[in-house]
């Protein structure tokens, strides 16, 4: 009996959190956006004092102080560090895992029958949290759709302990009735308000409407969605991730930026990222794009928003060869006087990293170079981001993020490994 299974991290970045500072657990607690902004994490404590995501923090100040909630900032490195460690515990239950999102996964499962379907789903929720620490939901289905309903109720009902095997029949009826249409995968808030003025508030509703008229009022994404609810695959699993068209690295500053140093340092840094993403996915950009833009929310500023293209000729993924040109675009959009909240670049023009011709002459200085960045990324990987850079560049740091609660960065830092006294 083959399935889907929609494994999804519950309140991700606290859950990460919770796992190496176990005395988080039970507390309020949530954490914030770049430069600690809004709150994009909540614990369940935390949601039941009425704290919204996305909601800006200093909205809900007088809640926090209370309520004694923790607040944290973003520790990015940690996430994704956790969310490969919990994608690996699942290649081990099934060949083809889409990675859907940083908490969320679809992975292919098989047995007997739906009672070995659920133990399996018991399974990968006890060794996820058992190899990682952090607490999942198993959503299983016939589908992705149907997963994806799976996971909504195994979340939300507690008697479910959360995993829940929509695959019985029996079940399938009264679990869609008691979905509402906007907790549908894919029905955005648009498509539910058309639905809901039609008389479709729930999966079940749109699962029994006709082809006809979900085709002539949803297209044919609509329509895919309705086969999925009645247990007909339209999606496959994508267990082989799709080549990137582009590779974005961009931040906004801790605080306003006006020199062309600090500028320099930030986009040096960003194209630092950009080209160890490329050289991690084995590819070759052919155009960089870099940006600037001032705050449009200080309205007594005046607003600029500055942007260039170049061509990278050769191709390539050196960081260096890349930071070259993005500093003459940068020098070519900075203007003076101006004060500064975001800077980025895009690599575009995307191709694989194999079979290209090379410069005649400069056939060994790439060799070289490419065997100096495959030595710089291998020594970052071991021992820390940013342990080896290339580039130097003059700056105050004031484009650097606020992070001014973030916890160690406790598996990808040597020097900020959890430290255990008796």
């Amino acid at each position: 009996m083959k399935a889907v299974a929609l494994i999804d991290a519950n309140n991700f970045y606290v859950s990460c959190e919770r796992a190496f500072n176990p005395r988080l657990r039970g507390e309020p607690t949530v954490v914030l956006s770049n430069n600690d902004g809004c709150v994009v994490s909540r614990s369940n404590e935390a949601k039941q004092i009425g704290i919204r995501m996305a909601v800006p923090i200093f909205q809900v100040r007088s809640l926090i102080e209370r309520h004694g909630v923790h607040v944290l900032s973003s520790n990015y490195e940690l996430y994704g560090d956790l969310s490969s460690r919990m994608m690996n515990v699942l290649e081990e239950f099934s060949p083809e895992v889409e990675r859907y999102s940083i908490d969320e996964a679809f992975v292919s499962l098989e047995a007997e029958d739906s009672a070995g379907l659920e133990k399996l789903g018991r399974e990968i929720k006890a060794r996820v949290y058992r190899y990682t620490g952090i607490p999942v939901s198993v959503g299983i289905g016939a589908t992705k759709t149907l997963a994806k309903v799976a996971g909504f109720h195994a979340k939300t009902l507690p008697q479910l302990e959360s995993v829940f095997d929509l695959t019985p029949a029996s079940l399938q009826v009264p679990a869609l009735r008691r979905t509402p249409i906007e907790e549908v995968w894919g029905v955005g808030y648009r498509w539910a308000t058309k639905l809901k003025a039609n008389g479709i508030r729930t999966a079940f509703d749109l699962r029994e409407a006709r082809d006809e008229w979900i085709r002539a009022n949803m297209n044919v994404a609509g329509l895919r969605m309705a086969h999925e609810l009645r247990g007909i695959r339209c999606h496959t699993l994508a267990s082989i991730p799709q080549p990137r068209r582009a590779i974005n690295s961009t931040r906004s500053f801790g605080k306003m930026v006006d020199s062309l140093d600090d500028l320099k340092a930030a986009v040096g840094t960003f194209v630092t990222r950009a080209a160890e993403k490329l050289r991690r996915e084995r590819m070759l950009a052919g155009v960089i794009t870099v940006f600037v833009l001032t705050d449009r929310y200080k309205l007594d500023d005046e607003q600029y928003s500055g942007s260039l293209t170049l061509q990278l000729a050769p191709m390539t993924n050196i960081t260096t060869d890349i930071q070259t040109v993005a500093l003459k675009a940068l020098e070519a959009i900075y203007r003076k006087d101006l004060r500064y909240k975001k800077a980025g670049v895009m690599l575009g023009d995307l191709v694989p990293d194999y079979g290209l011709p090379q410069p005649l002459w400069e056939t060994g200085k790439t060799e070289k170079m490419r065997e100096l960045m495959a030595k710089v990324d291998r020594l970052n990987r071991r021992y820390g981001r940013e342990t080896v850079q290339c580039g130097t560049f003059i700056s105050d740091g004031k484009w650097q993020m606020q992070m001014n609660s973030r916890s160690p960065r406790y598996t990808t830092r040597w020097d900020e490994l959890l430290k255990v006294t008796c």
